[in-house]
């Protein structure tokens, strides 16, 4: 990226652990920031990516589980075949399911929902932060003044989610990734 990216909360990570990690989603660099500090971990996105020129070769390097449009109508059976393909993998999702075009987080949708109770992997919140001015949606150049930073938070056990209903699963997630969100902007 040509940037130093500062890791906050690496000790969170047990080596050897798989985690179901979930993270905000700013920007196309969002994927090659959590590669930085967590190598070897299953993605699932749009097919389509995998023809965006640079980007989707790096996608073709790393466990990249493509989805198609015609899976997006049977979700949950596209969630089922990520689970199966990323068996002894942590998998890295964006809940919010697209980049946010304005600095916020999102709404998160439901499918990484699925995930979480189809495995018993503990989740691992992580907010990114900065990447929305580094290199937001539909700009073209990056900004490389931007400070960006990844903050890793302790991991959340699994059965602790597989008793709340899936309202309060997003609650949990959310707050902990909001809690350490600072979105910049430019004077």
């Amino acid at each position: 990226m040509g940037k130093r990216l500062k890791v906050v909360g690496i000790e969170n990570i047990e080596p050897g652990k798989k985690y179901v990690l979930l993270a905000n989603h700013a920007s196309l660099f969002d994927i090659t920031a959590i590669l930085a500090f967590y190598p070897g971990i299953s993605w699932f996105g749009r097919e389509h990516l995998l023809r965006v020129p640079v980007f989707g070769h790096i996608l073709k390097m790393i466990d990249y589980i493509p989805m198609s449009r015609a899976d997006v109508k049977n979700t949950r059976r596209m969630l089922d075949q990520l689970v199966k393909k990323s068996e002894g993998h942590s998998i890295a999702m964006f809940p919010e399911g697209t980049r946010t075009k304005t600095g916020e987080i999102s709404n998160f949708r439901r499918g990484f929902i699925h995930v979480i109770r189809s495995t018993d992997l503990e989740v691992l919140p992580v907010t990114l932060n900065g990447f929305h001015s580094f290199k937001p949606k539909n700009r073209f150049w990056i900004d490389f003044g931007s400070r960006i930073n990844v903050v890793i938070h302790p991991p959340i056990p699994n059965e602790t989610l597989k008793h709340q209903t899936d309202l309060e699963i997003v609650h949990t997630v959310r707050t902990i990734i909001q809690s350490a969100y600072q979105q910049q902007h430019k004077h």
